[in-house]
């Protein structure tokens, strides 16, 4: 078969499909146009799930009207320069788009009009209908620059990318899911959006820095972030990385709301969710996952943006180094947490409370959203004959309760008052009281005690009575190999036993009789994916939890108040106290004014 030069429209067509892939891809290009451009307000509007019609207005720069036809060919871009040499540097992107494919890639599939003005200018439009381009028109435009592209019927000139698409909610929620992460990444540029003619979206511009930065994660991942979110801000060998990252018992169902932003780029990286599960390993269960917004700045000469046509994955020059500095923030804001647990525990306790509603109850006169209204009466009337005042008083076992000093109110954690149930410690705070899962809480101090003994003495090893060969990929029992020395540390003992296979001879005494075979491939598999032996860990960590929590006071056992009040203050000085080793909170804190609104006092 003979060998065809392509014709440009289909060269377009084939570029359409690996960079808009979907309506969500072609809003993501033409924001991060409009962000390039200096854009500090950006208004999208979408219809039929942005297959019918979409709309990116902002004001940035503009574009002149001379440039307008450059700015719809292919690999046309004012992002990238020459250096002295004449070479392109694609190892120094510090743009967010530079390929120059975007708007013809649109244009190619559906019909755009790009509208725009630069600074004391007019105002010029240029229409593109399936890869056809007209001529430069002049054109209204409301403000003194920026650019307003359009674009409607996307892929009707390729209908059968048509077929492929999900239904117009779905795209519509891919757009607005799209618009949220680049507005995370952007906290200065204020960003609406429009769906179907109604207001979605609406997020005025926050001052730069951190703290307008948890205003806009605030705003678009809720409030309960902000209040359980620990901030995040470090740097090391030239890489600063900050953001914040939930408490662990602030915890979700999938990884969902993990973002990572480098150098101001949304990005979808496994290197962060292998990072964030080594560093909540000790405080979530597999099932449950951390909210995350951590932004990553570099020297762009340490990262490649230009791995994937959508721009959508980044490759580091040293993964090992991202993710260690990950890792290692975040377990420094965890344990700087120290017994702090999330405010959606107490949220949780109070939302169990319901006001009761059987049959109206005497002295009551109507039912209102507070509750039964009482009806004017004298205090005579609460009289009930018949029933003397002993009678009348409820008469169930009274639960153990102690006398405490009245300054240990003072205390984060407050004076213990009451045992209920031979497994809950109620205490007392200067504004509020506590609720305690005396065995949970002890099992978390058992285990910090625990780890903190392992990390002193290191972990104990048995040998093998006979040494077991694993055989291996040639890669991955080299890679595996390579990090024989942090699995010594762990108590694991190997060495090569030629191409392909590994030689183990000790294992850590904490698993007792293991599946050493089994073991290696789990480890292979977690280096293979994350660079971290994460099973190991995770094994030897569980063992622990096992044994802190056969260790602790169990339910049913009744404590004194000398006891009790020991636990509190152990709680106070024990890092991750605020929750037990499977994310859940160890104590529940109720403040007085939501008692008081509660029970109708406010």
């Amino acid at each position: 078969m003979p060998i065809r030069r392509l014709p440009s429209s289909t060269v377009n067509r084939i570029a359409a499909g690996e960079v808009v892939e979907r309506p969500a891809s072609a809003v993501k290009e033409l924001v991060e146009n409009a962000l390039d451009a200096g854009a500090r307000r950006i208004e999208v509007q979408i219809e039929q799930g942005g297959l019918a019609r979409i709309l990116v207005a902002d004001d940035g720069g503009g574009i002149s009207r001379d440039e307008l036809p450059l700015a719809l060919e292919r690999h046309a871009t004012s992002k990238l320069s020459p250096d002295a040499a004449g070479d392109w540097d694609l190892m120094h992107i510090s743009t967010l788009g530079f390929r120059g494919e975007a708007l013809p890639s649109i244009g190619s599939v559906a019909r755009l009009t790009l509208t725009s003005r630069t600074m004391g200018s007019d105002a010029f439009s240029l229409a593109v209908d399936g890869g056809d381009m007209g001529q430069a028109q002049p054109a209204a435009f409301a403000g003194p620059h920026g650019a307003r592209v359009e674009v409607r019927d996307l892929f009707y000139a390729t209908p059968a990318r048509l077929k492929f698409m999900k239904s117009e909610r779905a795209e519509s929620m891919a757009i607005a899911e799209e618009i949220k992460r680049q507005a995370m990444a952007k906290e200065a540029v204020s960003v609406a959006l429009d769906i179907d003619g109604r207001k979605v979206l609406r997020l005025a511009a926050e001052q730069p820095g951190p703290a307008g930065r948890l205003a806009r994660l605030a705003a678009v991942l809720g409030r309960e972030f902000q209040d359980n979110a620990l901030a995040i801000d470090t740097e090391r060998d030239g890489i600063s990385l900050s953001g914040f990252v939930g408490l662990p018992t602030y915890n979700r169902g999938n990884a969902a709301h993990q973002f990572l932003f480098v150098n101001g780029r949304p990005v979808r990286d496994r290197l962060l969710q292998g990072a964030l599960r080594g560093a909540y390993a000790d405080f979530l269960a597999r099932d449950r996952h951390p909210v995350a917004a951590l932004y990553l700045d570099l020297d762009p000469r340490f990262v490649d943006v230009n791995v994937h046509p959508a721009k959508a994955e980044v490759r580091f020059r040293d993964p090992a180094l991202v993710r260690g500095l990950i890792v290692g923030a975040l377990k420094h804001a965890l344990a700087g947490a120290g017994h702090r647990a999330s405010t959606t525990a107490a949220s949780a306790a109070l939302s169990g409370f319901r006001p009761e509603q059987g049959p109206n109850p005497a002295g009551f006169s109507a039912w209102n959203a507070g509750g039964w209204a009482p009806r004017p009466q004298s205090p005579a009337s609460f009289d009930l004959p018949g029933v003397s005042e002993r009678s009348a008083r409820y008469e169930a076992p009274e639960p153990a309760t102690y006398a405490a000093a009245p300054e240990l109110i003072d205390f984060p954690l407050g004076a213990a008052r009451a045992q209920l149930h031979e497994t809950y410690i109620v205490a007392q705070t200067r504004d509020g009281m506590i609720v305690v899962d005396q065995h949970a809480a002890h099992e978390r101090l058992v285990y910090e005690r625990m780890k903190a003994e392992m990390e002193a003495g290191g972990v104990a090893r048995q040998a093998l009575l006979m040494p077991e060969v694993v055989d291996l990929d040639p890669a991955e029992a080299e890679r595996v190999i390579a990090r024989a020395g942090d699995l010594a540390a762990f108590g694991l003992i190997i060495e090569p036993f030629g191409p392909g296979a590994v030689l183990v001879r000790e294992t850590p005494a904490l698993l007792g009789r293991t599946d050493a075979a089994g073991l290696i491939r789990d480890i292979a598999d977690d280096l293979a994916e994350n660079d971290a032996p994460l099973a190991l860990k995770e094994r030897i960590e569980a063992v622990c939890s096992t044994m802190a929590c056969h260790g602790s006071v169990r339910a049913g056992r009744r404590l004194s108040a000398d006891e009790m009040n020991a636990l509190l203050r152990q709680m106070e000085g024990t890092p991750h106290s605020g929750q037990c080793n499977h994310g859940r909170p160890t104590y529940v804190e109720l403040k007085l004014a939501d008692i008081e609104r509660l029970f109708g006092r406010r």
